[in-house]
């Protein structure tokens, strides 16, 4: 066999792979959507259907910000704004529009695709803490807009009243159960297209870039045009985060827009991990544990939280699952070298 048909045939294995564990990760998230689906029939708890829905939220925002933080070395400190214009687009073509939600949803998306593809194209041009400091002064300026405009957001009282919810191809989102297999199916959805975006060879430009952005270029990768991309797309899911929250509190406040949004991803993503790809899933049920368990305990949540975040950047020094993850690797590679 030449050099050219072995070469041919590694590349052939290399899409076969890829397309296998494409095909698992469809599996893997069908056999997800039908786990969540069924939930409402072995419990009649409204609290854990009500949890489910705000991980959903919190867990595609956060898994939207680690494509950056973990896969791209982007740390952004400002990506709670995009969060934000996803509920706030959302309620507001939904209460001044009159639109569909589906109408409303797409509009959403491409209103948020203008703000993040402008502000993006200014921010990826820097590096490190200039990119994390302009995210935060642009979820700032936001947040600042959102108070001032009192007579389109509603100012620091949010957009009140409630959100019309028509119903549309035989979904009510004014039902709570259609309402939960809804945010459920966003969820998955989003997790498996995000999923699809790691592993694609995108994905793998994105290692490269964070590991070094420099020799990338010298390969003859387009690094702005990459790190551009990766930041509307997690936009894109971040708003879907958004908009889920915003259904569920039926209305949009300014809190949706703060610094403190994108505190709670960054912690959520320390929690979690970010060399794994469900890492943020995971911080986003501890984090939501954390604060539901500790809110009832105790007047001093934030004390508590500060000593979870130490344990974890100073005890562990990586989120749960790098640590359980790394674990694993080392346990199974003890394992070969005994066999």
């Amino acid at each position: 066999m030449s050099e050219l048909q072995a070469g041919q045939g590694t590349a052939l294995d290399v899409r076969a792979d890829t397309k296998s564990t494409r095909y698992r990760d469809v599996l893997i998230a069908l056999a997800a959507f039908v786990i969540l689906a069924l939930l409402p029939a072995f419990t009649g708890s409204k609290f854990l259907l009500d949890f489910v829905i705000r991980c959903a939220a919190y867990g595609l925002f956060a898994t939207s910000l680690n494509l950056l933080v973990g896969y791209t070395g982007l740390t952004s400190f400002g990506h709670g704004m995009f969060f934000g214009l996803g509920a706030y687009g959302f309620g507001l073509m939904m209460q001044k529009a009159g639109v569909s939600v589906p109408v409303a949803f797409v509009s959403t998306l491409l209103i948020v695709l203008v703000f993040a593809a402008v502000i993006g194209a200014i921010c990826v041009r820097l590096k490190e803490i200039y990119f994390a400091f302009v995210t935060l002064a642009f979820q700032m300026l936001i947040h600042s807009t959102i108070l001032s405009w009192v007579s389109f957001t509603g100012g620091d009282q949010g957009l009140r009243g409630g959100i019309p919810r028509p119903p549309f191809l035989g979904i009510d989102l004014s039902n709570h159960l259609h309402l939960y297999v809804f945010s459920c199916a966003l969820l998955v959805l989003g997790l498996l297209l995000m999923r699809q975006i790691a592993q694609s060879p995108f994905g793998y430009t994105l290692r490269m870039i964070r590991d070094n952005a420099t020799r990338a270029s010298f390969v003859g990768i387009d690094v702005y045009r990459a790190k551009l991309t990766i930041f509307v797309l997690a936009a894109l899911f971040a708003s879907v985060g958004g908009m889920i929250m915003a259904l569920f509190v039926s209305g949009a406040y300014p809190e949706f827009a703060y610094w403190t949004i994108s505190g709670e991803g960054i912690f959520i993503n320390m929690l979690g991990g970010v060399t794994t790809f469900l890492g943020p899933m995971v911080g986003t049920v501890l984090l939501l544990i954390l604060n539901d368990t500790v809110t009832r305990l105790t007047e001093y949540h934030g004390i508590v939280l500060g000593i979870v975040i130490l344990f974890f950047a100073i005890g562990l020094r990586k989120g749960l699952m790098d640590f359980a993850w790394e674990w694993y690797v080392q346990r199974r590679d003890a394992a070969k070298e005994r066999g």
